[in-house]
């Protein structure tokens, strides 16, 4: 198997709690992202975005990987990862510091950032991701890049995002006994928003929510900063779980039906639609009207959609009582695999009253067939961090374009990007 060692490929690793999936892209010199290579396993032995059996991840990841190895033609050495979980926190601080020379140089703007971000954490807990907000010299306020300004001070807020240590050892672990390296973890809903999100919707207030099997990821923008991060830790398998127990169906076939005939608003399934629900212990399969199975599903849908309502209104009082644009004029954007189910986004306008649509990856070329859909955005988003790590460096040595080492430089970047 070649290396492909005269492309500048990217990997993208996203373990998630239904499903492991592995991409490989080409970095075009247009800069847009190729994908030749797609590893998709079902994920066994994550709950909630923590692992629960690491023999079980372990194979998980290996399938996902090799597939994508063989279809990219490639070897993998190196990934970019995502990390969910209840445990991921964020805070907002800031910083100050006098301009050295009147004028903003870069080395201000680090200093900056390095004053605002050196707030003390938990032990037991670890920075991911330093994202600066805007920045103030003197009395000018809301600067993007302050870089060539002139003044005597500046104020920088950055969003911190922390996760906890052992979480995120542990799935790193679970990597690394497959032989790989993982060189930056990445919480997944920031990863998900690079995918699905376009600067219109950053900079107008939108609100991106990742529902996955056991996680629901969520990232608020406005003013074209993240503000908020969060994850709630129910998601799509609660669905499933309430489908298997009304039905008395397996699991495995509860999520079949599910995916197949769910539809989460109950007034647009015809009355007439009938589904085929297999039974447990040998009994014989039954036939069920299709609305009784909408009927299931639509409160759960609400509740969990209720829940990041919630939240919202809780960061948006927060902002506003900070003096920060809260307006999520964008509205909604879902995204995930159990963001599929038809009806969804009629039941969300209505728990939200906001206009809601369906994240799909953009900018993408090559096997769009595979993985232009919303169970993909969380992968795809890591393969974008990973092509604007290679561009951050352009003047640096080019290091050897293999898979493996081409995240060596990858540290930092995200914070100097945003």
């Amino acid at each position: 198997m070649t290396k492909a060692a005269d492309k500048k490929l990217i990997v993208g690793l996203d373990i998630g709690t239904s499903k492991v999936c592995a991409l490989v892209g080409e970095v075009l010199p247009d800069g847009n992202v190729n994908v030749i290579g797609v590893g998709s396993s079902p994920s066994r032995g994550m709950d909630k975005g923590g692992v629960n059996d690491l023999e079980s991840v372990v194979k998980s990841v290996q399938r996902a990987v090799d597939q994508a190895e063989l279809m990219a033609d490639c070897q993998i050495g190196s990934v970019c990862l995502s990390l969910s979980g209840k445990h991921i926190s964020c805070q907002t601080e800031k910083g100050m510091v006098p301009i050295s020379d009147k004028e903003v140089t870069q080395d201000d703007v680090d200093n900056v950032i390095h004053t605002a971000k050196s707030v003390k954490i938990s032990d037991e807990q670890r920075t991911l991701h330093v994202i600066p907000q805007e920045f103030a010299i003197d009395y000018q306020e809301g600067i993007k890049n302050p870089v060539g300004l002139s003044g005597v001070r500046m104020e920088a807020s950055v969003h911190l995002i922390t996760c906890h240590n052992d979480m995120a050892r542990n799935i790193v672990k679970a990597v690394e006994r497959c032989g790989l390296t993982v060189d930056h973890l990445i919480f997944s809903g920031l990863a998900t928003s690079h995918a699905v999100l376009t600067p219109d919707e950053r900079e107008l207030g939108v609100c991106v929510v990742d529902i996955g099997g056991g996680t629901m990821d969520l990232a608020i923008w406005t003013g074209g900063a993240l503000r908020h991060a969060e994850v709630i830790p129910y998601a799509g398998n609660a669905v499933t779980s309430d489908i298997a127990y009304a039905f008395g169906t397996p699991p495995g076939d509860a999520e079949d039906i599910k995916v197949k005939y769910g539809c989460a608003l109950s007034e647009l399934v015809s009355k007439d639609a009938k589904v085929d629900v297999p039974s447990v212990g040998g009994r014989p399969s039954r036939s069920l009207q299709s609305q009784t199975l909408a009927e299931v599903i639509e409160p759960r849908y609400s509740e969990l959609l209720g829940l990041v309502n919630q939240k919202l209104l809780t960061v948006q009082d927060q902002l506003r009582e900070a003096g920060v644009k809260h307006h999520l004029a964008a509205g909604i954007v879902l995204t995930g695999g159990a963001a599929q189910m038809e009806g969804l986004t009629e039941c969300a306008e209505r728990v939200f009253r906001n206009q809601v649509r369906i994240g799909q990856p953009l900018e993408l070329s090559g096997l769009t067939d595979y993985v232009q859909s919303p169970p993909y955005a969380t992968a795809v988003g890591l393969l974008h961090y990973g092509k604007d790590s290679q561009s951050f460096d352009e003047n640096a040595q080019e290091p050897k374009r293999s898979v493996t080492g081409l995240f060596s430089r990858i540290s930092g970047w995200f914070e100097k990007n945003f």
